[in-house]
């Protein structure tokens, strides 16, 4: 069985609802000095959508329908996010950003000692469970990995991974570089589980041939299918089995763990559709629930490490916090998002095989 991992990302597309867009505005400021801070980055986490503050520290960046977590970031600055939806933006969403060093040192002295090598000693380690062990990240690369300062704490047995700027990621298998503000990486060495938090912005990398970009479109549709994404998409569209996907409940029948097939997916998930504000809310009867892509079978990788795991399918794991309603928005973002934890084939995935909210799979 494949240790949970907890993520604070989602990769969704939008492009397939509406074409319709909203403006989310605001003001970015010191939290020192409350003065504006120009040049700041502004964008919608998951996506290639951002701009930049002007010398007020103002910002206007337009988004497609849907919902969102709209993040700032600020060389030297903690990164702050703010979730937004086009059903309510009445007011205008301001953001204040503390110096980053101050934080990372208070952490640092509190949770643990500095690692010097940290690199050398931890870095493959890190590098496994951020970007993942799929076929895809071996073509991806950290472009500034001497941003990394690593610390270990031997009371707690615990890996922290702090960044005082935005890793650079490129990952040559989907033709994106990634701009990820890592607030922090985790890992438990007691437990083996791995959690990390920070908002990704998502570029695409110019093709050097016809070949290139159609071979990064295959790739990108390769890994959307019985993707994440592609589930709370379908989820939301209530089309389900005709995308390939099925859900079960995992309960335990006299100690055993049992797969419980259900006969109405939307109504075991208690699956309501708000039309006037476009959003679906499911809360499952059951807090463990395993959904099951019969349209691919696992990678080969992934069975080498993982033999114990079905071959004729992908099959992940969604574990609810018990009474949470989750909602989905018409673009497939949901929230909150960490009421909702993933385990097997999709934690295996991580972010090689992300894409943004704003791919979509037409006309492949």
């Amino acid at each position: 069985m494949v240790k949970p991992l907890v993520l604070s990302f989602i990769c969704i597309s939008y492009a397939i609802f509406s074409n319709a867009q909203f403006t989310v505005t605001g003001r970015v400021k010191d939290g020192a000095t409350q003065k504006p801070l120009q040049g700041a980055s502004v964008f919608a986490d998951n996506t290639t959508l951002g701009t930049t503050t002007d010398a007020d520290g103002r910002y206007q960046l337009w988004l497609p329908k849907g919902g969102y977590d709209v993040s700032v970031t600020f060389t030297g600055y903690t990164s702050e996010s703010q979730r937004v939806t086009s059903n309510d933006v009445t007011h205008e969403y301001d953001f204040t950003l503390l110096p980053k060093e101050k934080v990372m040192e208070d952490v640092a002295v509190v949770s643990s000692s500095e690692v010097r090598d940290g690199w050398q000693k931890y870095g493959g380690f890190f590098i496994q469970e951020f970007i993942g062990n799929t076929p895809n990240a071996a073509a991806c690369k950290i472009l500034n990995p001497e941003i990394l300062k690593f610390y270990f704490s031997k009371k707690r047995n615990r890996l922290k991974v702090l960044a005082a700027e935005p890793l650079l990621v490129e990952n040559n298998a989907l033709g994106y570089q990634i701009k990820y503000a890592l607030d922090s990486f985790t890992h438990e060495y007691n437990t083996g589980i791995s959690v990390y938090t920070g908002n990704p912005l998502f570029k695409e990398l110019i093709a050097g041939s016809d070949s290139q970009y159609h071979q990064w479109q295959e790739a990108r549709l390769h890994a959307y299918r019985g993707s994440m994404l592609h589930f709370m998409r379908s989820l939301f569209n209530q089309s389900l089995s005709p995308e390939g996907f099925e859900i079960q409940f995992l309960v335990k029948v006299n100690g055993m763990d049992s797969a419980l097939k259900l006969k109405n997916e939307y109504a075991a998930m208690h699956y309501e559709k708000d039309d006037s504000t476009q959003t679906v809310g499911v809360y499952p009867n059951q807090n463990n629930v395993g959904i099951i892509y019969i349209k691919e079978k696992p990678a080969a990788p992934y069975l080498n490490t993982h033999p114990d795991e079905p071959d004729a399918f992908q099959f992940s794991m969604l574990t609810f916090k018990p009474g949470e309603l989750i909602v989905i928005e018409q673009n497939g973002y949901y929230y909150d998002q960490n009421d909702v934890s993933v385990s097997q084939y999709w934690a295996w995935s991580r972010l090689a095989e992300s894409l943004p909210y704003d791919y979509s799979p037409q006309g492949y």
